[in-house]
This record gives structure tokens, sequence and C-alpha cells, in this order.
């Protein structure tokens, strides 16, 4: 197909501004920031603590250092700011975190996956005392935003994560 030097311009043009346009949709979906990063620096935890998203009697008991680096407490900031404390208001009952941040050895040490979000400060395992109060915080986290919330053993307890940076991805699991 021959074209004329206007129409191969046109055509030029065309495909730049599709390029453009689907680099926009990448960068928007990979890189979109859910959290202002000044409303992380601003937060407050309302209903949470560092200790109770930093504990483990695991590391307490190999005298592994559990202390989350800078990204790591930027990431469990966002988790509580949009989710736990939310969550809290929402339920308004106590809930317990059992296990949140987790350093890759705790993490390797008490048998979680590889590519866990709790090494990264993304997740949270929460419990409200019972199966049937965890099921109530399960039906109030799936009104929320989150990335992944899963049933674990029957409601023996419930984890929920979110990523402060990139698409959270809604997904519900019962394990």
């Amino acid at each position: 197909m021959n074209l004329t030097k206007r129409q191969t311009t046109i055509v030029l043009a065309v495909a730049s501004v599709s390029l453009v346009a689907a680099l926009a949709l990448l960068l928007y979906y990979f890189f979109v920031t859910n959290v202002k990063e000044e409303d992380i620096d601003m937060y407050k935890f309302k209903h949470f603590s560092w200790d109770e998203l930093t504990k483990s009697d695991t590391a307490k008991k190999y005298g592994i250092s559990n202390t989350p680096g800078e990204e790591e407490k930027r990431n469990l900031i966002a988790l509580v700011m949009k989710v736990l404390d939310p969550l809290r208001d929402k339920y308004a009952k106590p809930i317990t975190v059992n296990s949140a941040y987790r350093s890759p050895f705790l993490n390797s040490k008490v048998g979680g996956a590889d590519s866990s979000q709790h090494v990264k400060g993304q997740a949270a395992d929460i419990t409200g005392g019972s199966k049937e109060e965890n099921k109530k915080l399960f039906e109030i986290l799936k009104t929320m935003d989150f990335d992944q919330l899963i049933n674990e053993k029957d409601y023996s307890w419930i984890h929920v994560s979110y990523k402060r940076i990139g698409y959270n991805r809604k997904q519900i699991l019962n394990l």
C-alpha cells in the first residue's frame, strides 16, 4: 500500500497519540498512589499501636528482630489508615491483630510464603475473638477497599491486605 506523505504523517501522529495514551494507562494502573505521602506523614493511629503491628511471640522466643524499615512502616500506616482504623470504627468493638509486619527471617521461621504481604507491611491477620465475630469482620471488610481478603480456616482469623501504591485487587479467598 502506497501512502502519501500527508497520510503517513497522519498515521504516525495517531500511532504516537495511541502510544502515549497506552503508556498513561499503564502508569495509572501500576504506579497510582492510593494514599498521599503527606497523609501518611500526618496520620495518627486511632485504635492500633506499633507494638500490635510488630509483635511476635516467635520473634521474642528466638531473639529475631521484627523492626520494619521505612517503606514497610509507610505501608503499615496505609493499612491502618485505609483498612484497620475504619474497620474498627464500623465494627465498634475491639479487634485483635494476631500478626501484621513480619521481617523476612521471622516470616520464614513461621512458615510464611516468600511472597507474603506481611513482609512488606501490607497485611494483617485479625480476629474479633470468635468465628462468629470474624464473619462479621469479613462482611464489613468486603464493603471496603483492600487488596486481598482471606477467610482463614473457616473464620479462625481474617487476613486482609492493602497496597499503598498500585492496584488493590479486591480479591476474596477462602482457605
